[in-house]
């Protein structure tokens, strides 16, 4: 059992509980991958759903899929968000962001009625921070922000993509922040947040409803 069979029966699940008349947010990443493809299999089969995508690259999927979309300036509440995570703790707090996607990925899950992440079964932790935390920064003066989350005692990388700084959809630079074991994630979040030049941190608490984890062809239901 390959890890991307995993992850394909969680997203698959995950998409079966996406109901007619819905507004779905649609995740980004190769897990999210997964989803949207069967939520485009099921609109073929007659399902009828507006999509409202996390990122540019979850709008030039769905559109090629053929799922129809909508906006914020439309509709401000999602029935139900579909979305992968990098980790996942007992209380279903999150890690995300390995994508770059972060800041629209937590707009559009705050909007959420229902939260759904799905992931393989790797993905589960007793204590996040193995993965590097996400966090995206304006560009201008990140190294101050940077220097401050240093403070914090995360040694800070600036992500990189063909030798240039990665840019995220909003022009923004990542700083992936290696702080080790989290045991207080909420009490994190709140301190990165207040740094100014912070966008967005890639900890995600108390926005998971469901967390659905793939471990061999056994799909684990996790609610909060």
């Amino acid at each position: 059992m390959t890890r991307d069979r995993e992850k394909q029966l969680a997203a698959e699940a995950a998409a079966a509980l996406v109901e007619d008349g819905m507004v779905v947010g649609l995740g980004t990443g190769s897990t999210a991958a997964f989803a949207l493809r069967k939520l485009g299999e099921r609109i073929r089969g007659g399902l009828k759903i507006q999509g409202v995508p996390s990122s540019r690259w979850a709008e030039n999927m769905a559109r090629e899929l053929g799922i129809p979309l909508t906006d914020f300036s439309r509709t401000t509440r999602i029935d139900m968000t579909l979305d992968g995570a990098d980790e996942v703790d007992p209380g279903l707090n999150l890690i995300k962001g390995g994508g770059g996607a972060l800041f629209r990925e937590k707009i559009v899950a705050a909007a959420s009625t229902r939260l759904v992440i799905f992931a393989d079964g790797s993905k589960r932790v007793p204590t996040l921070g193995k993965f590097p935390l996400p966090v995206e920064v304006n560009p201008f003066g990140w190294q101050v922000a940077a220097r401050k989350l240093g403070d914090l005692g995360a040694p800070v990388t600036l992500r990189q993509a063909g030798g240039q700084p990665f840019l995220s959809d909003n022009q923004g630079y990542i700083l992936d922040c290696a702080f080790g074991a989290i045991p207080d994630p909420p009490e994190l979040e709140a301190r990165i947040r207040r740094i100014t030049g912070v966008m967005e941190c890639g900890l995600f608490c108390g926005l998971a409803h469901t967390v659905l984890l793939a471990e061999g062809e056994t799909v684990h239901t996790l609610r909060r």
